[in-house]
C-alpha cells in the first residue's frame, strides 16, 4: 500500500514539474512577484498597478496603457499563469445556490494566478469587490461572460541590443 502510495506521489510530482516547465520563463517571474503581493496594497491600489509593478520589475515590453504584451486568444493558444487579461465593458453573470451574482468591469486588469479547466482561471487582483485595494485571488469563468470583451497578454521581455 505505501508503495503505491508512494508511486502515485512520484507520479504527481512528475506531472507538476512538466507543468510548471511549460510555463513560459518570464510568466514564472510575474506570477513569482504576484505571491509576494497576495494581501498587499501594489502602488495606489489600483487594479492595473499589479500589472505594472510586474512588468516593470521583469523588464518586460508594454505600451503602458493596455497592450501588456503578445496578444492571445484563449480559444487557440495556451493560457499560462502570469498571462495578463484586460477587461472592457464586461458583465459577468453566474448563479451560487439560490443567489445570482452580477459583476461589472468598465476597465479592469488582472493576472491569471492558476489556470483550473479550459475557460476557468484564478485571477490576481486588486480595486475590486472580493479583496478591496489590495490583491487577492478570485474565479474567472468564461462561461459567466454576457457582456464585454476580454484581452489575453503574454507578457515579453525587452529586447538588449
Amino acid at each position: 500500500m505505501n508503495k503505491r502510495i508512494f508511486l502515485i506521489f512520484c507520479i504527481f510530482l512528475c506531472c507538476l514539474k512538466s507543468y510548471t516547465q511549460n510555463i513560459p520563463e518570464v510568466n514564472q517571474k510575474i506570477l513569482e512577484y504576484v505571491k509576494t503581493q497576495i494581501g498587499k496594497k501594489v502602488g495606489a491600489g489600483e487594479c492595473w498597478d499589479l500589472a505594472y509593478q510586474a512588468l516593470s520589475r521583469n523588464n518586460c515590453e508594454w505600451d503602458g496603457k493596455y497592450n501588456y504584451g503578445k496578444k492571445l486568444n484563449p480559444q487557440t493558444d495556451s493560457i499560462y499563469p502570469g498571462d495578463i487579461i484586460q477587461f472592457h465593458n464586461v458583465v459577468l453573470k453566474y448563479k451560487q445556490g439560490r443567489m445570482i451574482y452580477k459583476e461589472d468591469y468598465a476597465k479592469h486588469t488582472a493576472i491569471i494566478y492558476n489556470v483550473k479547466d479550459n475557460g476557468v482561471y484564478d485571477i490576481a487582483h486588486q480595486n475590486n469587490g472580493y479583496s478591496g485595494r489590495k490583491v487577492g485571488i478570485s474565479e474567472l469563468n468564461l462561461n459567466n461572460k454576457v457582456a464585454g470583451t476580454i484581452d489575453f497578454f503574454r507578457p515579453v521581455s525587452k529586447t538588449t541590443e
